[in-house]
C-alpha cells in the first residue's frame, strides 16, 4: 500500500493505492480520505484487486486538511464536521467530476490488470461513482452505498447519464434517508431498467445514512457487511 500523487486539471490529488489485480476505483464519503477508508480499500484489495482511492476534495486541501482530527463518534462531532465539509462538496460539480474521473481511471488502469474497471462510492462518493460509470463504457461494475441525490428532478441529475453506461450496478440505499427518498429510489430503478442495465437497487432495512462507516455513530454492522458481500459478488461477476 502506498500514497501517490495525481495531477488533475485543477491541482494535485493524493491517492491511496493498495492491492494488485483488476482495477477498482473507490470514492470516499464527505468525511475524507482517512484510516477508515483505507481499511475499507484494503478489504477490497484482499479479494484480489488493485484499489485506488483519490482525495476528491483536493481543491479544498490535502487529505489531512479535509478530514476530522477528532472522534466523529463523539456527540455532535459528525454534524459539526459536516457543516465544515459542505463548501468542499459544493466544488464537486458535474463538470469537475467529468474532468477528474478520466485521470483517476487512467491511474487505476496504469497499475491494474486490464482496462475493465469497477467503481464504488459511499455517501457523496456514490454520486461520483455513478457519474464515472456513465462517462466510460469500460467501467463494467458500479456500486453505490448510502448515496444521496442519485436521481433528482435537476437537469444534471446523475441518473440521466445511464443510457451511456455499460456497467452492472448495485445500489444499497439507507432506510429513511432524506437524501434518497423512496420515490428517488424508484426513479433510479426505472432509469436503470429503461437503459437496459443489469442492476440491484435496494433499500437496506433500518440502515442509517452512513451505515458502512465504522468511525461514525451511523455505523450499522448488518448494512455494512451486506454492502461488502454485494460488492464482492459484483466485482467477481464483472472483473473475474
Amino acid at each position: 500500500m502506498t500514497y501517490v500523487e495525481l495531477e488533475t486539471p485543477d491541482g494535485t490529488a493524493e491517492t491511496y493505492l493498495t492491492g494488485s489485480g483488476p482495477g477498482v476505483l473507490l470514492y470516499i464519503d464527505a468525511f475524507g480520505l482517512r484510516p477508515q477508508i483505507e481499511q475499507m480499500a484494503d478489504r477490497v484489495a484482499a479479494w484480489g484487486y488493485s484499489v485506488l482511492v483519490p482525495n476528491v476534495l483536493y481543491r479544498s486541501g490535502t487529505a489531512a486538511e479535509t478530514t476530522s482530527d477528532g472522534d466523529l463518534r463523539a456527540p455532535g462531532a459528525r454534524e459539526a464536521f459536516f457543516a465544515l465539509a459542505r463548501p468542499r462538496l459544493a466544488l464537486l460539480t458535474p463538470e469537475r467530476i467529468a474532468a477528474d474521473a478520466p485521470v483517476y481511471l487512467a491511474a487505476v488502469r496504469e497499475r491494474a490488470e486490464g482496462r475493465r474497471v469497477g467503481v464504488v462510492g459511499y455517501c457523496m462518493g456514490a454520486r461520483l461513482a455513478l457519474r464515472t460509470a456513465c462517462l466510460d463504457p469500460e467501467v463494467v461494475a458500479c456500486a453505490g452505498f448510502h448515496g444521496g441525490g442519485l436521481a433528482t428532478d435537476a437537469p444534471d441529475s446523475p441518473h440521466l447519464g445511464l443510457p451511456q453506461a455499460r456497467a452492472e450496478f448495485v445500489f444499497g440505499h439507507a432506510d429513511h434517508d432524506r437524501g434518497m427518498l423512496p420515490e428517488a429510489v424508484e426513479r433510479l430503478g426505472e432509469a436503470l431498467a429503461a437503459a437496459g442495465l443489469t442492476a440491484t437497487n435496494e433499500i437496506y432495512p433500518d440502515a442509517p445514512h452512513g451505515y458502512t462507516m465504522a468511525d461514525t455513530p451511523e455505523y450499522q454492522e448488518a448494512g455494512a457487511e451486506r454492502s461488502f458481500r454485494e460488492l464482492e459478488a459484483l466485482l467477481a461477476r464483472t472483473l473475474r
